[in-house]
């Protein structure tokens, strides 16, 4: 008998329920059941207003973790997402009070241009950081908490703490409030950068040589793939996302501030280990990461509606990402067995 025989049978009739929840069968799993017992204890949960709440804040983490996710996956980390948020919402709140402070009628340039200032402001974080960390041999940890104060300060300094106000009221009608098809804006959006990272991951070349630079860089560049335009595509992908969801966020409040993303940095993070990518790099699925940001966000909002001290809210949130994180390697371990 050949060991795969073997290791088949002694796995018995649980190969195939285990595969599924290692395929994000387990946050299903447990997403339902809590959105079980929340919806049975305060029946609030399940209004409507509650669950569009939940959406648009699911998005805003997918976004975000998706971006996080690439830089994993190449070997990395990415400590700088929340202020590179901040950030693109300090710039297009500044651009559009500006061309918005002659009043008359809102033009697609008012909002056009300070969109794309801001998408290019957090790209360019980004590739900044690839740089540092690809062409200079930089600590990717030492390198994105550097940029976090480098920015954060910036941002901090021009704003002096004070929310940007007098933004069109047309952006926050679309991007903050607005929907397609009954489905939110930011949900939409979220969908799509999820759909082009799927294909990217299952598709194309770049895809695998993202994987290859995470799991062996100079086995990889001996192979002919050269990590460090890899690098830096995924650290550029991931402050274009961030200063995605800084917009989203700044079009739903109304305000530009600096203070917006604040726990983005270990939010991500634990919707990236949550969802299966390895703290070493190699591996990861953008459904899996999307689905642990939703599985976050239900936590967050049970313990909410259940009015939970936030001081025990923080304490259950770290041992959700402990306990996350013994079950990657456990099922890491049985996958090698």
């Amino acid at each position: 008998m050949t060991a795969p025989t073997r290791a088949m049978r002694g796995h018995g009739g649980w190969a195939l329920p285990l595969r599924i929840l290692q395929d994000g069968g387990l946050l299903i799993v447990l997403i339902v059941l809590l959105a079980m017992i929340t919806g049975h204890v305060q029946p609030r949960f399940y209004s409507r207003l509650n669950m569009l709440n939940m959406l648009r804040e699911a998005a805003y983490l997918a976004i975000v973790s998706l971006g996080q996710m690439l830089v994993m996956i190449a070997g990395g980390f990415d400590l700088s997402v929340g202020v590179v948020s901040a950030l693109a919402s300090v710039v297009a709140a500044s651009l559009m009070a500006m061309l918005y402070a002659g009043g008359g009628d809102v033009t697609v340039t008012m909002i056009l241009w300070p969109v794309l200032a801001a998408l290019a402001a957090g790209a360019a974080v980004g590739l900044a950081n690839g740089f540092c960390v690809s062409v200079l041999d930089l600590s990717p940890f030492m390198t994105t908490l550097a940029m976090t104060s480098v920015v954060a300060g910036g941002t901090l300094y021009y704003t002096q703490g004070i929310p940007i106000y007098g933004l069109p009221e047309r952006f926050g009608e679309i991007f903050g409030r607005g929907s397609f098809l009954h489905v939110p804006a930011s949900v939409m959006v979220a969908l799509v950068f999820l759909a082009l990272i799927c294909l990217v991951q299952r598709t194309t070349p770049l895809g695998r040589h993202i994987y290859a630079v995470g799991s062996k860089a100079r086995i990889a560049a001996l192979s002919g793939v050269r990590p460090v335009p890899i690098l830096m595509l995924v650290y550029g992908a991931a402050g274009l996302l961030a200063a995605c969801m800084g917009l989203l966020v700044t079009a739903r409040i109304g305000s530009g501030q600096a203070s917006i993303g604040a726990s983005l940095v270990i939010e991500s993070i634990s919707a990236a280990v949550i969802g299966g990518v390895p703290l070493r790099g190699g591996s990861g699925r953008a459904e899996r990461v999307v689905l642990a940001a939703i599985f976050l966000t239900v936590v967050s909002n049970s313990m909410n509606l259940l009015r939970i001290d936030s001081k025990l809210q923080t304490l259950v949130q770290g041992s959700v990402v402990i306990i996350a994180i013994a079950l990657e390697r456990a099922f890491a371990r049985r996958r090698q067995s």
